[in-house]
């Protein structure tokens, strides 16, 4: 199996990733058409609560894309194998004991975070994805590695696809029955998906292992070293997603202390969770694709004990997520209007929200890719501390703000902020001072950021004239975001970020 470099594993990755996310505006588009903001709330509710399983059983894969990855580097493919069984076998597990709890204490879940009870059908819809979705996850992690992107990146279009077929086929069917049932089959969608996407890296691993003429599995004691390795990376990746727990446990509470009704408290949350964070997550999805990357990569690089090379990487990795993260922070905070309007088709409620969450990208892309070196080089805990304070400090700011009506549902979103600006913070202050490595402000974050300010003013200015010349808004979005990436990647070869010959090298095969 051909090894991938880190720009050419994170190209093909975020190609996928972005390629899904479009994807995933043919579910979001016709679900928020609908069933509104009101239903999008519900489905938004029990969301949370399956991202946080995700969250918990992440470390797994990721342990299991780092152990494999050292194993090989050691010529020790049996080894490998050994991993992915044992994972395959944990993630399983997990996964069925995960539903089985959703199942039985869903009611109790409802009012215990005091959510509307119409949001139980879409808890109990999703309660069945788990178990797909671990042993989906477990190949995933295999695949990654052996540092080969691409049955990760297939399988994730392939998830999406078999989501919006299903999805919004059963949101539609129910729709009679009630947007809080037509929520529920959407909910579905996420099971029906990762079927699919399990199918096809099942067919792959089979034709993996024939390449490697494995007939029969040595036995060792992978469990201990999957276990050992995964849970503090499953703690930090649960402390990242129980700040969005936070907010679908605590913020639909707080809003009703504010003054605001059920209905009210809901439709904000939908806006919250359902739009704005749905847009947040489109650049992250680059950012997921090259920490997923990073880990094997620095992981092989820190175990050969080869400095050069994985400082390197780091520097490398860090400048990507900056080029990543500073655009669209600003396309989202000065477009968040026309862009809302042009997905949802004219409902713009939630505009602001998506405006002043934009804010909190660099800093969440940091926190991913500082907190994925540190898993590389072994430091597991250190990161894990950090996503805690973080925590912490997004309790404190939903707990006093969003009560308080002048701020209501931006109490969450200044939280965001706050959290993952001292989260990304304290990562680099630890990075720097373990690693001894000199960070070059000016290239890596300077460089990046002037780009994305000389990109988005002449992007307001295409704007404007193409809403002058058309009066549609739509049109002038989409032709301004369009010139816009491509006067941003000119601005990378001329600011010399990235250099066209070190690009061409990356791409090739190692």
């Amino acid at each position: 199996m051909k090894k991938q470099s880190l720009i050419k594993a994170t190209f093909v990755l975020g190609f996928a990733g972005i390629l899904s996310k479009f994807l995933g505006i043919f579910f979001r588009w016709p679900l928020q058409l609908l069933i509104g903001d009101e239903g999008v709330g519900y489905y938004q509710m029990s969301y949370p609560l399956y991202m946080f399983f995700i969250a918990v059983a992440s470390g797994i894969p990721v342990a299991v894309s780092k152990i494999v990855s050292e194993k090989n580097a050691d010529g020790d493919i049996d080894g490998s194998f050994d991993v992915f069984n044992k994972a395959l076998m944990l993630m399983f597990i997990m996964g069925i004991g995960f539903s089985f709890f959703l199942l039985m204490f869903s009611n109790k879940l409802i009012y215990f975070f005091k959510w509307d009870t119409k949001a139980l059908y879409a808890l109990i819809a999703i309660a069945f994805a788990p178990i797909i979705i671990s042993v989906m996850s477990a190949f995933r992690g295999f695949f990654q590695g052996f540092q080969n992107m691409g049955p990760t990146a297939v399988s994730q279009v392939i998830e999406q696809i078999g989501r919006i077929l299903i999805g919004i086929s059963l949101a539609f069917i129910l729709l009679p029955k009630g947007i809080e049932y037509s929520a529920a089959g959407a909910a579905f969608g996420a099971t029906a998906g990762g079927i699919f996407a399990t199918i096809y890296l099942f067919s792959k691993y089979v034709r993996c292992r024939r390449n490697y003429v494995i007939k029969k599995i040595k036995n060792t004691k992978s469990m201990e070293l999957i276990i050992r390795t995964a849970i503090p990376i499953s703690v930090g990746a649960c402390s990242g997603s129980i700040m969005n727990l936070i907010d679908s446990a605590i913020v639909p509470r707080k809003l009703l202390e504010a003054g605001f009704t059920y209905k009210e408290s809901t439709i904000l949350f939908g806006q919250l969770s359902g739009k704005a964070a749905i847009l947040i997550n489109v650049p992250l999805t680059l950012s997921i694709a090259l920490s997923a990357a990073l880990v094997p990569i620095i992981s092989e690089y820190y175990v050969m004990r080869k400095k050069i090379k994985y400082a390197h990487a780091i520097e490398n990795s860090i400048k990507l997520a900056n080029v990543i993260s500073f655009p669209s922070f600003l396309g989202l905070y000065f477009f968040s209007y026309p862009i809302l309007s042009l997905i949802f088709r004219g409902q713009t409620g939630g505009a602001l929200i998506l405006k002043f969450l934009a804010i909190s990208i660099p800093f969440l892309v940091l926190t991913q890719i500082t907190t994925s070196i540190l898993q590389s080089i072994n430091k597991f805990k250190i990161p894990v501390f950090n996503l805690f304070i973080g925590c912490i400090v997004k309790i404190a700011a939903v707990v006093i703000l969003v009560p308080k009506s002048k701020f209501n549902i931006y109490g969450a979103v200044i939280g965001s902020i706050l959290a993952y600006i001292i989260t990304s913070l304290l990562n680099l202050l630890v990075l720097i001072k373990t690693l001894r490595i000199k960070m070059n402000i000016y290239e890596l974050f300077l460089k990046p950021a002037m780009a994305s300010i000389i990109m988005i003013i002449f992007v307001e200015f295409i704007y404007l004239y193409v809403y002058n010349v058309t009066v549609s808004m739509d049109l002038a979005c989409i032709v301004a975001i369009f010139i816009g990436v491509i006067i941003y990647l000119l601005l990378v070869v001329v600011f010399k970020i990235f250099s066209y010959k070190f690009l061409k090298e990356k791409f090739r095969r190692r």
